[in-house]
């Protein structure tokens, strides 16, 4: 598994374009061959700072996916809206720790 994290930072005025067009992809990208997981985060609070976070069955299906039309058209739109170049990682995961116990505070009546 690969996990994949893409740091972009848009120009203010060009966010609520950039969400609108994640909106429009999104549902293909997780249906891409090899995608299992796909988050998009936003810096808080309300930054200019965007992460996709994405899971891979392997470097193949990532790679696929970046030479594939909808990557390549996506990606085009995408970096026009650039305020910085993005900064993007392969990662594999080493430890995943999980905690079970709840840790939302409750009122008493």
């Amino acid at each position: 598994m690969v996990t994949r994290i893409v740091k972009m930072q848009f120009r203010t005025k060009d966010i609520s374009t950039f969400l609108t067009l994640f909106e429009e992809v999104k549902e293909k990208i997780i249906h891409q061959q090899g995608c299992h997981h796909l988050e998009l985060l936003r810096e808080r609070p309300e930054g200019d700072t965007f992460f996709t976070y994405s899971h891979w069955t392997d470097l193949d299906a990532l790679e696929a996916y970046r030479n594939s039309p909808l990557f390549r058209q996506t990606w085009k739109r995408t970096k026009a809206l650039f305020s910085h170049p993005a900064q993007a990682w392969s990662t594999q995961r080493l430890y995943q720790l999980r905690s079970d116990i709840d840790h939302r505070s409750s009122v008493n009546s």
